[in-house]
């Protein structure tokens, strides 16, 4: 098992050198600046937020100047992405770290989880991106590829399932613990699909059982030509 996570670390990272997407909440380290990506990336795919992410923290580059900021104020920059009732995230988080922990977000996970609007999920991000500590980070696609490799065969609501919150924990064991999240997101994006995964395309392909079981041949691929980076 030890193994198996080591290999997926490697091959996964590899790929994400090659074939990463760039955003800029990638080239930060501020728990600030990554609760707000991830609450202005919830339903909304990344390249529509990456305008708009700039321009917020243009406007709110911290904690103090986005809890002295007006809510129709905060809408307007954020209307572009719909889900108009994130914006009350924005205003009650930076409240409540104002009143509790001086303009910071807290490190101590169960602390961080207490934020207004922050769920397991961005917790997670925020502990794996930028305080560098191992968490268990779950979304719905990081617990598919999880579920596909080790052939768990979980139905329904799986990201929050005990097996798969362990698998992620011992995943999230590394060194480069930023970077793996990222190369997850990206490669369950554009690699392991909810509907036809590109199998044939897998860097982890070889060890993946879901393929092993299922033989997809959802297209051709030579493993000497990489595929074409997705930056934007």
């Amino acid at each position: 098992m030890h193994d198996n996570f080591n290999y997926i670390r490697d091959k996964l990272l590899k790929w994400y050198r090659i074939n990463g997407r760039d955003f800029p909440w990638r080239h930060t380290k501020d728990p600030y600046r990554i609760m707000i990506a991830e609450f202005m990336l919830h339903r909304t795919k990344a390249e529509q937020v990456a305008p708009v992410y700039k321009e917020f923290i243009k406007k709110y580059p911290d904690v103090k100047s986005l809890a002295s900021a007006e809510l129709n104020e905060i809408k307007k920059v954020t209307e572009h992405l719909g889900l108009h009732w994130r914006a009350q995230h924005f205003i009650k988080s930076a409240n409540y770290l104002v009143e509790k922990y001086n303009n910071n977000i807290p490190v101590n996970p169960e602390n961080i989880l207490k934020i207004p609007g922050v769920g397991d999920y961005i917790a997670g991000a925020i502990i794996v991106v930028c305080f560098n500590k191992s968490y268990p980070v779950v979304d719905s696609n990081i617990a598919r590829l999880l579920n596909r490799f080790f052939n768990l065969e979980l139905k329904g609501e799986i990201r929050r399932k005990k097996k798969i919150v362990g698998l992620s924990e011992q995943l999230f064991n590394s060194h480069k613990k930023a970077e793996l999240l990222f190369a997850l997101i990206d490669f369950c994006s554009l690699i392991c699909k909810p509907i036809r995964p590109l199998c044939l395309k897998c860097s982890i392909f070889q060890r993946c059982m879901y393929k092993n079981k299922n033989k997809r041949q959802t297209d051709s691929y030579s493993p000497s030509r990489p595929l074409k980076s997705s930056s934007v």
